[in-house]
């Protein structure tokens, strides 16, 4: 399962407004490797396909395929507005370490000694 703040919330509803998003389109979360930790974050406005897992919270969705699921499952997505860096900010337990920026991780079990 993965659940949004209310900040998230809002902001993502704004987001669809924004883009004239139509019904079953929300934010897709992707992992993909790569990035400065091993695995990085991707977001995009999407609709679901066949195989995605979409969790709704208050009339807004996250979509999440099957391999990513494995990474982000029990993740909490927020919106964080900062004067150096605002956007959705994902807090993963599946991560061992993040990168300082925060859009990559390092799962755990691949830390260095395992």
């Amino acid at each position: 399962m993965i659940t949004l703040t209310s900040n998230a919330i809002a902001h993502l509803k704004n987001l669809l407004v924004q883009h004239n998003a139509g019904a079953g389109t929300g934010l897709r979360l992707h992992v993909d490797k790569g990035g400065c930790a091993g695995m990085q974050y991707t977001m995009r406005i999407d609709s679901s396909h066949e195989g995605d897992e979409v969790f709704t919270t208050d009339g807004v969705s996250i979509i999440v395929d099957a391999a990513s699921l494995t990474y982000l499952d029990g993740s909490c997505v927020d919106f964080v507005e900062a004067l150096n860096d605002s956007g959705f900010k994902i807090e993963n337990p599946n991560a061992a370490r993040s990168c300082g920026c925060g859009t990559s991780f390092e799962p755990r079990g691949t830390e260095s000694g395992d």
